[in-house]
């Protein structure tokens, strides 16, 4: 399985989301796409892109202020 890592640092709302959409389409079903944002808003953000669009929110964590994300693409 392969991951892509998409830097949105410093992007507020929606860059950070627009950015991971443009990103998930050039990922293998079933790949990670690993996210790393700075904007508090993209917590609630990616929980919902992930409901809508059918990828997996791997795992979400959160360390000074930086938040990483790893979507799994779905079918």
């Amino acid at each position: 399985m392969s991951k892509t890592v998409l830097d949105v640092k410093g992007l507020n709302c929606p860059l950070p989301i627009l950015r991971a959409k443009k990103a998930i389409k050039d990922i293998a079903t079933g790949s990670v796409l690993e996210v790393i944002a700075t904007d508090p808003g993209s917590v609630k953000d990616f929980d919902a892109f992930c409901r809508q669009t059918g990828n997996e929110l791997v795992s979400q964590k959160e360390a000074g202020g930086v938040y990483t994300f790893e979507i799994k693409k779905g079918a």
